[in-house]
């Protein structure tokens, strides 16, 4: 079987940050946190990274990300493209929304063939989860119904200039996913953490220590039948209630997995702290942070030196 490949998300519009946050530098050497994700994957002992981009967005991602990582990783690219819809299928007048993270990683069937890990372009995950998940990927390479996720804790993972989402965690006693749920408008309160309940008025607090997806996966290439056959229904009859924001989402379509049976997934907990751009605001906060990181020695000066 294939090595452990690397997919990366990489297509999504930014919306609420106001721009391609994949393509701004977060430190004085310029770096991305796409750089930072994919010098701990190289260090983890992947190899090979896929992107998932638009097309329209292919030149500048080539020139600026692909091709400075081609020096030291084989590098793949796939497109996620709004008219990449069944036959028949009409899109809805005004969709603009791509079909959400399970279309995306849909693309990816022609060119994964093996075990394969899946990250947001935007995320620093820190680099215990990108070893863990290749350790897990490794050894058990040969059972396609055994997948992984690494968690974070809550608290690790918000932003004090907004709401987020975020994929809330029920962990069995073995230590496999129980259950995962999309849970939105999350926010950082004084005291800890809060959602806001469905009147849209009421928040309802929650432990900052409930783990989290941030959709750092491990999957196996039996998941793209699954997902084929979600996204069937996606379009069928999902669409139909919200044509212009309906997503199949990753966690979402996970847990349906879980519930009927046929997958497995293993909860690895990472103790790093995240990172991320949910908004331009977050900027600073993660800039502060990856070069606190390069003061320590976990990373040089110049990533690949």
């Amino acid at each position: 079987m294939d090595k452990p490949v690397l997919v990366i998300l990489a297509a999504g519009m930014g919306s609420r940050y106001g721009g391609l946050k994949q393509m701004e530098g977060v430190d004085d050497e310029g770096h991305r946190i796409i750089d930072f994700s994919i010098y701990d994957a190289k260090r983890a002992g992947f190899e090979k990274v896929v992107f998932i981009i638009k097309k329209e967005m292919e030149k500048d991602f080539v020139e600026c990300v692909g091709n400075p990582i081609s020096r030291h990783m084989e590098v793949e690219y796939v497109f996620q493209e709004l008219d990449d819809v069944p036959e028949g299928f009409v899109i809805p007048e005004g969709r603009v929304k791509p079909w959400g993270t399970c279309h995306a990683i849909e693309m990816c069937k022609d060119c994964v063939k093996g075990p394969f890990m899946v990250i947001n372009a935007d995320d620093y995950y820190g680099k215990d989860g990108y070893a863990l998940m290749y350790k897990f990927l490794t050894e058990t390479k040969d059972d396609d119904s055994c997948y992984a996720m690494v968690s974070y804790e809550l608290g690790k993972t918000l932003t004090e200039k907004g709401s987020v989402t975020r994929g809330v965690c029920n962990i069995g006693s073995d230590g496999y996913l129980s259950h995962v749920v999309e849970q939105k408008n999350l926010i950082k309160t004084a005291d800890g953490a809060a959602y806001l309940l469905e009147d849209g008025v009421t928040y309802q607090s929650i432990d900052v220590s409930t783990p989290v997806s941030m959709n750092m996966w491990g999957f196996k290439p039996g998941l793209f039948d699954h997902f084929g056959k979600a996204l069937d229904l996606f379009f069928k009859e999902k669409v139909a209630e919200n044509p212009l924001k309906s997503e199949s989402l990753i966690p979402t379509e996970v847990d349906v997995l879980i519930k009927a049976g046929k997958v497995r997934v293993k909860v690895l907990t990472s103790t790093n702290r995240w990172f991320g751009v949910t908004y331009k605001e977050d900027k600073q906060f993660v800039t502060d942070g990856l070069m606190a990181l390069k003061a320590a020695g976990e990373y040089p000066r110049k990533l690949w030196e």
